[in-house]
């Protein structure tokens, strides 16, 4: 969620920390802030909304000094103010957090004893004053950041500043992801690698628990236990080309047309000259898999459900992440956990990973980031190849967790002798098609937005599928509710007549994803039970399907035949319509409302 960065560097720290920050963006925020080390003295500086607002302050009330921390603030305890802004501070101590205190309500009252009281409403703040409690009492800035460490409960990413420090910065990682990074004479410390990118391609990550030390000669970690710990530098490889709009008009709309590159390069990646490259993945003995995800990640979980049930006769379940953890699920030696995440960072879906890894065969990660918390702690991480992904609302990376996805139920089907090797080429020359099919869905771009024209004025939106495009309906609807802020369901078709019919009226479209399969009719006999009752109907189909049943119909939008893999396909369609109805209510596309990138707290 949050965007954390510090710099110990030979520049002035404040327009780095604010072009870091800028990197950081896709996260979602709604204030920001910097605070730098000049010849000893710490000041700070911070605004509400957008990171112009904390550039334009910068300008007229500039903040010197080549030591600094900065902050991008997602709101939790406390409205987007300028007084709950990050970075706290509390006399000599400027702190920046990513998560939640659980128990700063117990630290508050105690400081308050000691007649340390809070300005604002945030847990952090509490984090400043009990660091500068303890230097009060005569610690020096490494210890009082120690032990304060040792007092919080909860989840956290903190970097600590202090006055009179123009070479430290204290870090730390609880529950959120940090990185320290490497340079000639200069350090660096972010939330993740991209904000770091322009700085240095030398990179350390923190593990679960770690504390570091770090100054412009290095930096010192420590784990949990205090003890000295090794952690291994890495180089990253960042196209930084990818994290630019590249003429679009939004990153989403970038991130929508790179669907068929990226699927293409995740298929190159997995399969090599008609065989599965999936080296260290074998079902045989597995007797089922459980998937966890949060977001768009279940839905892409929820269409990977059927087709490891019907390609692979695997049974399948599929778990929301934040009640998988705490519902404390039986788990069969004998069965598979598998964990989807974009950032690879979601706090919920780690402690999922956490709760199953020592309960099941095999911990599996399918991730957008293979340096990520997930990946890192899974027995195995299969990258989905989605580069770089900044727009909040996920589009090129749901569509590459499917055709992972797809590539492991084939893999699956393989080893439990469900798939022959006939088949595996048919399917993998299906899946290979899919780059030209989306080609064509783009094309269809011009033709949505004059449909999303007339869908932007509707109060409220229903989606319908069967099998596998009912989950499609799911995240469809979750689209166009994303970054619209219209209210959207999506259905099975068949739990239509159990009560959303009742919805049904000429102001309320109904969005009918219906490829022309062996359920396409009982779609269809839905779809007119909406039509007899005057509603409006977009038909999403192939021409056979709309040949068959457009007549009547609002709208209707034609895609290629596709096979078994079509919600790869029909992803598109319903992504657009999100996107070209966000533009005519000229809502924050890429930045939506009350909604962050990556959620690294409950």
């Amino acid at each position: 969620m949050c965007g954390i960065i510090g710099v110990l560097g030979n520049h002035e720290a404040a327009p780095l920390l604010v072009e870091a920050l800028k990197r950081l963006e896709y996260r979602g925020y709604d204030s920001a802030g910097i605070a730098t080390v000049n010849h000893g003295t710490l000041d700070r500086r911070r605004a509400v909304g957008k990171l112009v607002n904390l550039s334009d302050l910068l300008v007229h009330n500039p903040l010197a000094g080549k030591s600094g921390i900065g902050h991008t603030r997602w709101a939790t305890h406390g409205a987007a103010t300028t007084t709950n802004a990050h970075p706290h501070r509390s006399g000599p101590v400027a702190v920046v957090h990513n998560g939640i205190i659980e128990n700063f309500r117990d630290l508050r009252a105690e400081l308050a004893a000691h007649g340390l009281t809070q300005e604002s409403e945030t847990d952090t703040e509490t984090v400043a004053l009990l660091t500068r409690h303890l230097m009060d009492q005569g610690r020096t800035p490494i210890e009082a950041a120690r032990e304060t460490l040792k007092r919080l409960h909860g989840a956290f990413a903190l970097c600590f500043l202090f006055q009179g420090e123009d070479d430290l910065i204290i870090a730390a990682r609880k529950g959120s992801p940090l990185a320290i990074g490497h340079g000639d004479g200069e350090m660096f410390v972010g939330s993740d690698a991209i904000a770091l990118a322009p700085m240095t391609d030398r990179i350390t990550y923190l593990d679960e628990g770690d504390w570091a030390v770090v100054t412009r000669k290095g930096v010192t970690i420590f784990d949990a236990a205090d003890r000295l710990a090794n952690r291994a530098e890495a180089r990253i490889q960042i196209d930084q080309t990818r994290i630019e709009k590249a003429g679009y008009k939004h990153f989403m709309a970038k991130e929508i047309a790179e669907q068929p590159v990226v699927i293409a390069d995740a298929l190159r990646h997995y399969v090599d000259s008609g065989t599965l490259t999936l080296p260290q993945v074998d079902f045989t003995g597995v007797d089922r898999i459980t998937m966890v995800a949060c977001g768009t990640a279940s839905y892409a979980a929820h269409v990977a459900k059927y087709w490891f049930e019907q390609i692979a006769g695997l049974p399948a379940e599929v778990d929301i992440a934040s009640e998988f953890r705490y519902r404390e699920p039986p788990l069969s030696p004998n069965s598979w956990a598998l964990f989807v995440s974009q950032s690879g960072e979601t706090a919920d879906t780690l402690a999922a990973l956490r709760y199953a890894k020592e309960k099941v065969a095999k911990v599996v990660a399918v991730v957008n980031v293979p340096t990520s918390s997930i990946a890192r702690e899974a027995d195995l991480a299969l990258p989905i190849m989605a580069g770089v992904e900044v727009g909040v609302a996920s589009t090129k990376a749901f569509t590459c967790q499917l055709t992972t996805l797809a590539l492991l139920a084939l893999k699956a089907a393989l080893d439990r002798g469900r798939l022959t090797q006939a088949d595996l080429a048919r399917h993998l020359t299906d899946l290979a098609a899919l780059p030209g099919l989306m080609n064509h869905a783009m094309g269809l771009s011009g033709e949505i937005a004059t449909i999303a024209e007339e869908l932007s004025e509707a109060q409220d939106v229903l989606f319908l599928g069967r099998g596998a495009m009912f989950p499609l309906a799911l995240e469809g609807a979750l689209k166009l509710k994303e970054i619209s802020y219209i209210h959207a369901e999506g259905y099975a078709s068949g739990e239509l007549k159990h009560g959303p019919i009742a919805l049904i009226s000429p102001q309320v479209p109904v969005i009918v994803l219906a490829p022309r399969d062996h359920l396409f009719e009982k779609t269809v006999s839905n779809m007119q039970e909406v039509m007899a009752r005057h509603g409006k109907v977009l038909l999403i189909s192939d021409a056979a399907g709309i040949r068959e049943a457009g007549m009547g119909c609002w709208r209707t939008l034609t895609l290629p035949e596709c096979g078994i893999f079509a919600p790869i396909l029909y992803a598109v369609p319903a992504q657009l319509l999100a996107y070209h109805t966000a533009i005519a209510k000229g809502t924050d596309v890429d930045q939506p409302r009350n909604l962050a990138k990556s959620v690294t707290v409950e």
